[in-house]
């Protein structure tokens, strides 16, 4: 098998795996709160599975809210930021393939650009702040081919970051809900 079709088959194999997980993960999103009750690998898994869907919304971030007034947040913060990078492997991975369709998107053609420029800080920036546009920046990292080492250590910072406030967040309300009910 020739180099170029190798990787249209694994580009091709890429795409289609994302599709896959996308629609699977969609489709149990209610039985992911579930998987809380494992503790801290529930809380990985549930990042992973929260992430790993491309434009499709899940409920991550409410579960690291919830679980952080449960759990220590600090490792609730860091368990599910580095779950929520690896799960943004699946928009690099469409974008990777070369078939993201969404290439041709307003929003896509306004963060293409900084990705090109400033590339690992971009990435630290989109997954650190919440924004439902980390999947894109996710795909035009994939497009732009970069490596696949780099971006995930950028957005596991970023996420860290981000699941970290609302692990804390969830802490200190829960705790000033109970302190208010006295």
């Amino acid at each position: 098998m020739s180099t170029e079709r190798r990787t249209t088959f694994f580009r091709v194999l890429s795409l289609l795996a994302v599709i896959a997980i996308s629609v699977w993960i969609f489709s149990i999103r209610d039985k992911a709160s579930e998987l809380a009750a494992f503790g801290y690998p529930g809380i990985f898994v549930i990042s992973i599975l929260a992430n790993a869907t491309v434009l499709l919304p899940a409920p991550g971030v409410a579960v690291v809210f919830a679980m952080g007034g449960i759990f220590n947040p600090l490792i609730v913060g860091v368990v599910a930021g580095v779950g929520s990078g690896i799960g943004e492997l699946s928009g690099y991975l469409a974008g990777y393939s070369g078939q993201a369709v969404i290439e041709r998107g307003n929003i896509y053609n306004k963060i293409h650009p900084y990705i090109e420029k400033y590339g690992s800080a971009t990435i630290f920036i989109l997954a650190a702040i919440p924004n439902p546009f980390f999947d894109l920046g996710g795909i035009a990292a994939g497009v732009l081919k970069m490596p696949v080492g780099k971006f995930l250590i950028w957005c596991i910072l970023g996420k860290i970051i981000k699941m970290l406030i609302f692990a804390y967040a969830g802490a200190y309300s829960i705790e000033w809900l109970f302190q208010f009910l006295r």
